[in-house]
């Protein structure tokens, strides 16, 4: 059974639809991740860069979901606010060995966050993948948190981290992170159950 399979289960008859948008500098492993993500049947074998933007559509059960692979490159990063409005939540994918490039990183997630798409959805969770944490020079989770100032601000109940300081930063919402490998596949059951968790809690809100 696949990552993916999981999340049906979870969410089997409690949500139609999730739209989960795969966000990153380019060469972070956002496709990678999501061909890990799928049913090892409908894995492909040779990951090539995303160009522009990539749909991957999943009818399983009675869930749809559509994880769209938004392309890092610069050129291309310009497209990802149009997706931003039907979005469920956010996962956003870190090289966490490319140190060069993760103020980068920074400033485009800042910028998306400060999005009014993304501003007027306060509750939209956040999941950050640190990708290639297998790579001797990676930074662990912990440290590209701090990178990206993601640990400022207070922990409340329940162990999900938000921000608690100035509301027009845009990171006062849910977010978590976990250290990954897209090719083995480790630490992205974590990530996919914190999203799945934060799914159901604000389809319960509504």
């Amino acid at each position: 059974m696949g990552l993916l399979d999981r999340l049906i289960n979870w969410l089997q008859g409690k949500r139609k639809k999730a739209h989960i948008l795969f966000v990153g500098l380019d060469n972070s492993g956002k496709s990678t991740i999501i061909n890990q993500l799928k049913p090892k049947k409908e894995r492909i074998p040779d990951i090539v860069p995303t160009v522009g933007i990539g749909e991957e559509n999943f009818s399983l059960g009675s869930l749809d979901l559509t994880a769209f692979d938004m392309s890092g490159q610069g050129r291309y990063r310009n497209l990802w606010e149009h997706y931003y409005s039907n979005c469920d939540a956010i996962i956003f994918v870190l090289d966490s060995t490319d140190k060069l490039r993760i103020s980068v990183a920074k400033e485009e997630l800042m910028q998306l966050l400060r999005h009014k798409e993304i501003q007027r959805k306060r509750n939209l969770p956040v999941l950050f993948f640190a990708n290639k944490s297998d790579l001797r020079e990676s930074f662990s989770a912990v440290k590209c948190a701090q990178l990206l100032e993601l640990d400022k601000g207070e922990w409340v109940k329940g162990g999900s981290p938000m921000y608690r300081g100035d509301p027009h930063s845009g990171l006062g919402r849910p977010w978590h992170i976990c250290a990954s490998n897209a090719h083995t596949g480790e630490g992205l059951n974590e990530g996919i159950q914190w999203i799945t968790e934060q799914l159901l809690n604000s389809r319960n809100e509504k």
